[in-house]
C-alpha cells in the first residue's frame, strides 16, 4: 500500500510542478532519489520503489535521521509509511521521530488493516455462536486496534501528523 500511495502522491506533486523525491530504509538508509520537478522524475521514482522489498525486522530511525540530515537540507513535507507493532515499539522511535518534525513537516501515516476492522466490526453479529477463543481472538483485535488510535494520538500530542486510515480511504480528493 505504501508503495502504491507514494506512487500517487509523486505523480500529483509532479503535475503540480512541485518536487517529489523518495527515501526508504529499514535497518539502515536505503534508497535516496533527491527531491525533484524535472521531467522522468516520475520514472526514477518508479524504479527505485520497484526496486525495494518489504523487510519486516526492526527498523533504524536513527538512520533516516542522519540520511536526511545528509541529503535534505530544507524543510520539506515527509510523508512516513509505517507500522508500530505497540506503543512500546513507537516510545523508542519516538526521538528520532520528534527530530525529523523539528527539522521537516512530517505527516506519518499508517494503514489499518482492514480484515481485522471488519472482523471487529462483525463480532457483534456472532457473539451468541462465539467460542471462547472467539472471545480471546476478538479482544486481541480490538487491543490491536486501540493500540494503534493511541499511537496516532500520541504522535499528535508531539506535534507530528498523524494518520491512521484503511487503504482505500487515502486518496488525493
Amino acid at each position: 500500500y505504501a508503495i502504491n500511495a507514494a506512487l500517487v502522491l509523486s505523480y500529483v506533486a509532479v503535475n503540480k510542478q512541485d518536487k517529489a523525491g523518495l527515501v526508504t530504509f529499514s535497518d539502515q538508509f536505503g534508497s535516496f532519489v533527491q527531491a525533484s520537478r524535472q521531467q522522468g522524475q516520475m520514472q526514477t521514482l518508479q524504479e527505485a520503489l520497484y526496486a525495494e522489498h518489504t523487510q519486516f525486522g526492526e527498523t533504524d530511525y536513527s538512520a533516516l535521521l542522519a540520511g536526511l540530515a545528509r541529503h535534505v537540507r530544507q524543510r520539506s513535507l515527509l510523508i512516513l509509511y509505517t507500522s508500530f507493532t505497540s506503543m512500546a515499539a513507537m516510545r523508542r522511535q519516538l526521538q528520532y521521530l520528534r527530530q525529523l518534525a523539528i527539522h521537516h513537516r512530517l505527516l506519518v501515516v499508517f494503514f489499518e488493516d482492514e480484515e481485522q476492522h471488519d472482523y471487529i466490526r462483525s463480532f457483534a453479529a456472532r457473539r451468541q455462536q462465539a467460542s471462547t477463543e472467539d472471545y480471546y481472538q476478538h479482544v486481541i483485535a480490538e487491543k490491536y486496534a486501540y493500540e494503534q488510535r493511541l499511537i496516532v494520538n500520541t504522535l499528535r500530542q508531539y506535534g507530528i501528523l498523524s494518520l491512521l486510515t484503511t487503504p482505500r480511504h487515502l486518496s488525493v480528493n
